[in-house]
C-alpha cells in the first residue's frame, strides 16, 4: 500500500494542491474585484467592462491566433529533439510576432473605431483601445513562454506565474479604479496582461536561452499546418463567443439601458465564480482521461464517472447558491444589484445544462475533432444570439438568461444524440 507520505510528496500532489490554491487564489480576486466595480463604478460601469473582457478575448485569439494548445503539444513532443524544437519555436515566434505587430497596429490607427464598436457613440474611450494595441505584442509574447513553460512539464513555474498575475491584475485594477474610475478599469484589462511578461521571463529564463532558438532559418511551414486545427476551433470559440456576447450586450445597453446590462454583466461574474471549479477539473482531472482513452467503452466510461460524481455534486451547489442568492448578490456587490436576484434561475437552469455537456464537448478536444467541434459551436452561437434576442424583446432583460437556458439545454441535447451515434459499436472508433 502507498503511505500518505509518499502521495503528499509526489509530484502530482504538489502540482494538484498548488493548482487549487491558484483556482482559490483567482476565485478571491476575482470575489474583490467585483465588489471593487460595484462600489465605485456601479451597473452602469460594470456592463462597460464586461464588454471590454468580451472584446479583449476576442482580440486575445485572434492575435495568439489559437496556438496556445498548439505551443503545449508540440514543444511536449520535441522536447528532447533539439532541432525540431527549434523549427517550432522559431515558427511559432516569428509567426506570432508578426501577427501580434500586424493586429495592434490595426486597433491602434482604427481605435475611435474600435471604441464605438465597443462601447457605443455616446462613449469616447479610444485612447484605452489604444492602450490595448500597445500592449498586444507583449501579451502575446506572455502567452508563448507560457505555452513552452507548459510544454516543457514546469506546471508548478505555469501556476505561479498565473497566482502573481492574478494578484497583479488585481493590484493595478484597485489603484486605475480608485484614481481613474471607470476609465481605470478599462485601462487595467487592456494593460495588465501585458506586464506579466516580466513575470514570465524571470521563470522562463532558467529553461532556455532564447536567442539559440529563434532564428529565420529555422522556420517551417510544416508547423503552422499542424496548429491549423488547434487555431480553427479557438477561432470558433474565443473569438465569435465574445463577440456574439458584446453584440447580445451592446443590444440590451441600446433598448433598456446600461444600468441593465450592468445587471447581466454581475450574473455573469457570479456564474463565471462557481463554474470555475468545473473547468479548472476538467481540464487537469477529465481531459487527460480523454485524450488516453483508446476505445468507446474508455471514453464512455469516463462520461460515466462525470455523470455519477461532479454533475449531481453541482446540482447540489447550485440549489444552495438559488437559495443563498439574496445573501450572494449583497455580498459581492452593493443594495443597488438587488436586480440580479432575479436572474439567478434561468441562469442556474442554463449552467446546469451547460456543465452537463462540458464533458461532451471535451471530447471535441480530446480527439482533434476539429469538423464537429466547429459546427456544433456555431449552432450553439447561433441560437444563443436568436434566443437571446427574442427573449429580451419579450420579458427584458431576464430574457438574456432565459436565452442562455434554452441553449444550453439545446446544446446538450445536440451533443448527446451525437456521440450516442458516433459511439455506436458498428461506428468503430470515434
Amino acid at each position: 500500500m502507498v503511505s500518505i507520505k509518499k502521495i503528499v510528496e509526489s509530484s502530482l500532489f504538489k502540482v494538484t494542491s498548488l493548482n487549487s490554491i491558484s483556482v482559490i487564489i483567482k476565485l478571491l480576486i476575482g470575489i474583490l474585484s467585483s465588489k471593487v466595480i460595484a462600489i465605485f463604478l456601479g451597473a452602469p460601469g460594470m456592463a462597460l467592462v464586461g464588454n471590454m473582457r468580451n472584446f479583449f478575448t476576442s482580440i486575445e485569439t485572434v492575435t495568439t491566433l489559437g496556438f496556445q494548445n498548439g505551443i503545449v503539444k508540440y514543444t511536449a513532443e520535441n522536447k528532447d529533439d533539439e532541432i525540431h524544437l527549434k523549427k517550432v519555436i522559431s515558427t511559432i515566434f516569428i509567426t506570432l510576432l508578426g501577427s501580434s505587430v500586424f493586429f495592434a497596429l490595426a486597433l491602434f490607427v482604427f481605435s475611435e473605431f474600435w471604441s464605438n464598436q465597443v462601447f457605443g457613440n455616446h462613449n469616447n474611450y479610444g485612447f484605452v483601445i489604444s492602450i490595448l494595441a500597445l500592449s498586444i505584442p507583449f501579451y502575446v509574447m506572455n502567452v508563448f513562454l507560457t505555452s513552452v513553460l507548459n510544454g516543457f512539464g514546469k506546471f508548478h513555474k505555469v501556476i505561479y506565474i498565473t497566482i502573481f498575475g492574478n494578484i497583479i491584475g488585481l493590484m493595478v485594477s484597485v489603484i486605475l479604479i480608485w484614481r481613474l474610475n471607470i476609465a481605470g478599469a478599462l485601462i487595467s484589462i487592456a494593460a495588465t496582461p501585458a506586464l506579466l511578461l516580466i513575470v514570465t521571463y524571470l521563470y522562463f529564463r532558467s529553461l532556455m536561452n532564447m536567442r539559440e532558438y529563434i532564428h529565420f532559418r529555422y522556420f517551417n511551414f510544416a508547423v503552422i499546418r499542424n496548429l491549423s486545427s488547434f487555431s480553427l476551433m479557438a477561432f470558433v470559440s474565443g473569438f465569435f463567443g465574445p463577440l456574439v456576447y458584446l453584440t447580445i450586450r451592446n443590444n440590451v445597453i441600446q433598448k433598456l439601458g446600461e444600468e441593465q446590462a450592468g445587471y447581466w454583466s454581475a450574473m455573469e461574474r457570479i456564474s463565471s465564480n462557481y463554474l470555475l471549479f468545473i473547468s479548472t477539473l476538467l481540464t487537469v482531472y477529465f481531459l487527460p482521461k480523454l485524450i488516453l482513452a483508446a476505445t468507446n467503452q474508455q471514453t464512455k466510461n469516463v462520461f460515466y464517472s462525470y455523470y455519477k460524481t461532479i454533475f449531481p455534486l453541482f446540482i447540489f451547489v447550485a440549489a444552495i447558491i438559488y437559495i443563498l442568492k439574496g445573501f450572494i448578490v449583497k455580498f459581492l456587490f452593493t443594495k443597488e444589484f438587488s436586480p440580479v436576484e432575479d436572474l439567478f434561475q434561468w441562469q442556474l437552469i442554463g449552467d446546469t445544462f451547460k456543465v452537463a455537456s462540458m464533458i461532451l464537448g471535451y471530447q471535441f478536444f480530446a480527439k482533434k475533432m476539429t469538423v464537429a467541434f466547429i459546427v456544433t459551436e456555431l449552432i450553439s452561437l447561433g441560437i444563443l444570439y436568436t434566443s437571446s434576442m427574442f427573449f429580451i424583446g419579450e420579458y427584458g432583460i431576464k430574457g438574456i438568461v432565459m436565452g442562455h437556458a434554452f441553449t444550453h439545454a439545446f446544446y446538450f441535447l445536440l451533443l448527446g444524440v451525437y456521440f450516442k451515434i458516433k459511439m455506436k459499436p458498428a461506428s468503430g472508433v470515434i
